[in-house]
């Protein structure tokens, strides 16, 4: 804490310092007159989020803040110094109180309801029985997302399998289904498609043009998995069973409740995108609306009718606490801050640092190359955090939210199904993926170590996606 209170002290002098020598206006800070170095404290962060909890948990840990706070500082800094103190708070209150707060706030509320439904009881682990317990999470994701979808069902889903011998291959499927494909039909399901909702995509939108590439990809991987655990099944039956720790049981669903103010969560952000009323605060220039105010402070109180109705014993169930939110929000507040100069680079276009990442995703005649669209955003997505990778990209696309979902519909689909699908490649693609290899591996299920779980995303879902290129993107 003593390093971060010092770098956010030490950017606070420097900003009060160079008050007078702003020379842009509030929020321009030249993206096009950037040199590509602007990137690299938006590189480091990334890295460090993929690589701290893997190379160094325990001091990860203990630290991550600081991570943040180090990389934050060093886009802060030179920003105040070289473009001046107002339009460097003007891009930080633009990103802060457009993106990041209701970002976060949304990733709250899931957060906390989510982790007040509880499933107890115990089914018997067959294939049939699997799958459809794969099936549902992968349904619940794009409404309580894929975080809330991972909480609630992995603990469902380890215990029907708990005297299976062949389980790895399970929790493998869950984590491409549940945590990330799954949660691709709204803007509720995964990070990066609320990033889109707050830029302007309606909410709808990803349900109507993700549902074939979404509902091909499930049914392929749902298909290969009832015959992959029909074969491990068969060869348990020669085998001595082994003594079930948690015998069946009738299944029983705790924390009702949440499941109403779960749908009070989808009414408030559709809320926002029909109800215009024109009303709108301005801070430094930055035009908040109410609409969206509104629902960031419904989005508040359905969280705390959560905390507020939901039994202790519930919550206590789903072994619920709140370091996983905290973590996200110290993490994603560096990201935001990281991402700044890179936007405004990408805002830039061909006159930017950015111009030969512009020339790989476009054709020689300027038209946008969906395939790279769709593999750039993936491949970023399989080992950086998914949601600053599809604001890259959506930029990258031209940021115009009208434009992406008409004319540059088909690159608005590749640049969504690259951010969420892609996600699932690694363990650190996307943040349920870790967090369920860590539950797994607590309940004793021998879990691939990183590089032996892409053995098992590259031999399914890279075929997957090479398919899908062919029928949907080309």
């Amino acid at each position: 804490m003593a390093l971060a209170s010092f770098l956010t002290r030490t950017g606070a002098v420097l900003a009060l310092c160079l008050i007078s020598s702003a020379a842009l206006a509030a929020g321009d800070i030249g993206g096009a007159t950037m040199g590509a170095a602007w990137a690299l404290p938006f590189a480091g962060m990334l890295l460090s989020i993929a690589l701290g909890p893997v190379l160094f948990p325990h001091f990860w840990e203990l630290n991550y803040g600081k991570f943040a706070a180090f990389w934050s500082v060093l886009v802060l800094a030179p920003l105040v110094l070289s473009r001046g103190f107002d339009p460097a708070l003007g891009a930080l209150l633009h990103m802060g109180l457009l993106d990041y707060i209701p970002f976060i706030i949304l990733l709250f509320a899931l957060f906390t309801i989510a982790g007040g439904i509880l499933i107890m009881g115990n089914l018997h682990g067959t294939p049939a029985t699997n799958t459809v317990l794969l099936a549902i999470g992968t349904l619940m994701a794009s409404f309580v997302g894929t975080t809330g979808a991972s909480i609630i069902m992995i603990r469902p889903i380890l215990r029907a399998n708990d005297a299976r011998r062949f389980n790895v291959h399970v929790i493998v499927f869950f984590i491409f289904l549940v945590s990330n494909i799954g949660g691709s039909l709204t803007p509720l399901g995964d990070p990066p498609l609320f990033l889109g909702f707050l830029r302007g995509v309606s909410f709808f939108w990803t349900t109507t043009h993700l549902l074939p590439e979404t509902g091909f990809a499930v049914i392929v991987l749902l298909a290969l998995f009832y015959a992959l655990d029909s074969w491990f099944y068969r060869k348990e039956e020669g085998l001595p069973p082994l003594k079930d720790p948690t015998p069946d049981r009738d299944i029983k669903l705790y924390g009702k409740i949440n499941i109403a103010l779960l749908g009070g969560v989808i009414l408030a952000i559709l809320m926002s995108a029909s109800w215009k009323p024109g009303i709108a605060f301005t801070v430094h220039g930055i035009s908040v609306e109410w609409q969206n105010l509104a629902r960031d402070v419904i989005l508040l109180a359905l969280a705390g009718l959560s905390l507020k109705l939901t039994p202790g014993p519930v919550r206590a169930g789903n072994e619920f606490s709140w370091g996983p939110i905290k973590e996200v929000a110290k993490l994603f507040a560096g990201i935001f801050i990281c991402i700044i100069p890179v936007l405004a680079m990408l805002q830039a276009g061909r006159n930017g640092a950015f111009a030969p990442l512009v020339a790989l995703v476009s054709h020689a005649d300027g038209t946008p190359n969906t395939i790279a669209y769709f593999w750039l955003t993936g491949a970023l997505s399989s080992f950086l955090d998914n949601a600053p990778t599809y604001l890259v990209f959506f930029e990258l696309a031209g940021g115009d939210p009208k434009a992406l979902m008409t004319t540059g519909a088909l690159t608005l689909a590749a640049i969504s199904a690259g951010a969420v699908f892609m996600g699932a490649n690694s363990y650190i693609g996307n943040a349920p993926n870790f967090m369920v290899y860590a539950i797994a591996k607590d309940r004793k299920v021998a879990m691939p170590s990183f590089f032996g779980y892409m053995l098992w995303s590259g031999a399914i879902l890279i075929p997957l996606f090479l398919v899908q290129t062919l029928i949907f993107f080309r």
